[in-house]
């Protein structure tokens, strides 16, 4: 059998019709670095007293971005397919949507209490 005809053979095997690409070393290290940069900002946000009234919103979307970057690139769902991408996100929303409900619950029965 030759090389091509195992390799067209290993790639239907595994169901995957086109080429796999996934990243090399040098975007891992840019990614850390990055995530380095994140983490600084967010403790140089903590310690800043003037952002002492914005210090949780911008926590939120600091952690937001750095939970974007390690789902795409070390969870590799950038390269994965839309629907494995799916099956992760979908749960993801589900549960963004009880934590949404669930403060709007507590939120309506603080202002309510009798």
């Amino acid at each position: 059998m030759s090389e091509a005809t195992h390799a067209a053979g290993a790639i239907e095997a595994h169901g995957h019709g086109a080429e796999v690409h996934h990243p090399g070393a040098g975007i891992y290290v840019i990614v850390a670095a990055f995530l380095c940069v994140l983490t600084a900002m967010e403790i140089t946000v903590f310690y800043v007293p003037a952002l002492k009234t914005v210090v949780v919103p911008v926590l939120l979307v600091l952690a937001a971005a750095k939970f974007a970057l390690i789902a795409m690139f070390f969870m590799h769902l950038k390269y994965d397919s839309w629907t494995l991408s799916a099956f992760f996100l979908f749960p993801l929303l589900i549960a963004f949507v009880l934590l949404f409900a669930l403060l709007m619950l507590f939120a309506y029965l603080a202002h309510h209490r009798g």
